[in-house]
């Protein structure tokens, strides 16, 4: 409602105070009072309606009123001396006109957002585009409390008082006493000191915009907050050798934080407070809707830590497009719950294997089997990417690779094939230290891997696998070295073999869904393959040990008509037969049990042998 200082239209006029909005929040007289006295006056040339876009607080959700008010402005295109004062006079031209050759704000913010790396790079687009078309800069706000705009005006004008020595009193009794002695009694004369009188000045008493005080964090969190020498202080070393400092914030933040930030840094530094800068979308509830208080669907984070862990959700986060709004409920978190869980199986499987292994017991990996060497030529072939996508934060790629390593490459094909060697063999073997020597290896590389993200966990998981290295693994730097286990003919070779392997693993899938068979261990099949290349790589291994076969015959040919072939699997096709002799009481694998070694007649000699070493007597 209008106050006494409009007549006619305040408390004192008939009928009482004329309201913009009334107490309920509808609309109230005020409008048409002022358009009926101004065309009462003759003074009205056309009146119209306006459908304000954003009439409410997004808040509190009440009608908004908007005030034509005095503000202050820093020019976006006039010529100024980076962390100095305005143009000085004899260089300025008329008002609101550009100093010759003089860079203006525009044009510093602009080439400092081309100098600044963004991610996603349409950050870029956004933030250009901002700049580029924005009016000038205001940088006051027209609230009861903040951070005073400390300034001297000429009394009668707009002439700003410039003065060092005032400055500098004013700078001492801010950080001496607080932003409070701007308001403080006699504290306009006490800034201007002898050589001026109060009563030819404006104390100016109108707060900077809250903006303008989170772009001014930088000096603080970067520099000398005194004497503001330059960025300095903590940040990500890169491998040319420069700190860079990288802001992270969501995409709002155009407008915000990161607006300001570079504005503000560019009139003091010449350049953008920032190096990288990151943005990330919002998250939403399962349907798409924002989550908001108002409509009860907000999911929160303690809650999400609560039931599952930090760790989930952390891994939820990093396997998302962060760039864009996520979705967020108890259907997302089940399926990464899954995702973690078997990123988690695989670790404790690994430091099982691991629990006895000591140093002693490590084997060269030019000595190892092909089968170690390969995966250890996998490792070599993830090592670039993942420090690729961790240097671009990408870390849904990072989440990626490891899932597909650790779930495909190792539980589904090298742990399940190498448990029989780790759990059956002598602990003399050599395949046995190998395959160890192996895992150590990839334990390494993967929980380092895994540590930026599964925090927690990995921490954990280093603690029981390293206990005598850093007290924690985010102490740890990133694998080194693996580049040398690089093995390309070595891959190229069991690609083909598990080309030849899928064949068999499918078929006798068919077999135990028809009832026929049960464990892979309980066949012998016999194996056809057409490609000249491929039986070559097949018949090169213990096939039946790839396969995870108690026996199995690997012949070149076509086939018989009536073998197994997988619609997937072209040139190979399998005859399916049970293995036969006796099954081994320790490995499950069939035998003949003419050839058990003496005193143990229920298991294989091989099995016997270990049996000897662990010092089980025999019968």
């Amino acid at each position: 409602f209008y106050t006494t200082e409009v007549p006619g239209f305040g408390p004192d006029s008939e009928g009482g105070a004329k309201r913009v909005i009334d107490d309920k929040g509808n609309k109230g007289n005020a409008n048409d009072a002022v358009i009926k006295a101004l065309a009462d006056a003759g003074n009205i040339i056309a009146r119209g309606r306006l459908k304000h876009s954003y009439p409410h607080s997004w808040r509190s959700k009440k009608p908004v009123i908007f005030r034509n008010t005095p503000q202050w402005f820093i020019a976006m295109d006039k010529g100024f001396e980076v962390g100095g004062h305005s143009a000085s006079p004899e260089n300025a031209g008329p008002a609101g006109t550009r100093r010759h050759n003089a860079p203006t704000l525009r044009d510093i913010a602009l080439a400092s957002i081309r100098e600044t790396r963004w991610v996603p790079p349409s950050g870029e687009n956004r933030i250009t585009g901002m700049i580029a078309g924005r009016p000038d800069w205001v940088v006051s706000r027209q609230r009861a409390w903040g951070v005073p705009i400390c300034v001297f005006v000429k009394k009668g004008g707009h002439e700003i008082l410039l003065d060092d020595e005032v400055n500098a009193r004013i700078a001492d009794a801010f950080e001496n006493e607080g932003a409070d002695a701007w308001y403080a009694p006699g504290a306009a004369q006490r800034f201007l000191g002898a050589a001026r009188s109060a009563a030819d000045y404006d104390k100016i008493d109108d707060v900077l915009d809250v903006w303008f005080d989170s772009g001014c964090t930088h000096a603080f969190t970067f520099g000398d907050a005194k004497n503001f020498p330059g960025l300095q202080g903590i940040h990500r070393i890169r491998d040319g050798g420069r700190d860079e400092i990288m802001y992270l914030e969501g995409s709002d933040q155009h407008r915000g934080w990161f607006h300001s930030s570079l504005l503000e840094s560019c009139g003091t530094r010449g350049r953008a407070p920032y190096d990288v800068v990151l943005t990330h979308g919002f998250v939403l509830d399962e349907n798409g809707r924002k989550m908001a208080k108002s409509l009860g669907n907000v999911v929160a984070p303690q809650a999400i830590i609560k039931d599952s862990g930090a760790d989930i959700l952390r891994l939820w986060v990093a396997a998302s497009d962060y760039s864009d709004d996520l979705r967020m409920g108890k259907n997302v978190l089940t399926s990464f719950s899954e995702t973690y869980r078997k990123l988690r199986n695989s670790l404790r499987w690994m430091l099982g294997a691991l629990g006895h292994f000591t140093p002693a017991e490590r084997v060269a990996a030019a000595d190892m089997p092909e089968l170690e060497r390969l995966m250890l030529h996998r490792l070599a072939e993830i090592d670039a990417p993942a420090r690729e996508a961790y240097e671009n934060f990408d870390y849904k790629k990072i989440v990626s690779l490891l899932s597909q390593f650790m779930n495909t490459d190792l539980s589904a094909f090298y742990f399940d094939i190498r448990k029989d060697t780790l759990y059956c063999d002598p602990p003399s073997s050599h395949a046995r230290k190998a395959a160890l020597s192996a895992i150590d290896i990839i334990c390494d590389a993967v929980l380092k891997w895994l540590a930026p993200i599964l925090v927690f966990t990995c921490d954990e998981a280093w603690r029981e696998f390293r206990p005598g290295a850093e007290p924690s693994i985010h102490l740890a730097l990133f694998p080194a070295g693996l580049e040398a286990h690089r093995d390309d003919a070595l891959a190229a070779k069991w690609r083909l073999i598990r080309h030849a392997r899928a064949a068999v693993t499918g078929a006798l899938e068919l077999e135990r869904a028809q009832k026929r068979l049960g464990s892979s261990l309980e066949a012998a099949p016999a194996v056809f393959i057409s490609d000249d290349t491929v039986y070559a790589a097949a018949a090169s291994v213990d096939f039946a040990e790839v396969c995870i076969t108690s026996g199995i015959r690997v012949e070149k040919g076509e086939g018989p008509a009536d073998a197994l072939r997988i619609d997937d699997v072209k040139g190979v096709a399998v005859v399916p037969a049970r293995a036969p002799g006796v099954k081994c009481a320790r490995s499950w694998k069939y035998f003949d049990p003419a050839s058990a070694a003496p005193g143990y007649p229920g298991v294989t000699p091989r099995d016997a042998k270990a049996l000897r070493e662990l010092g089980v007597p025999g019968l």
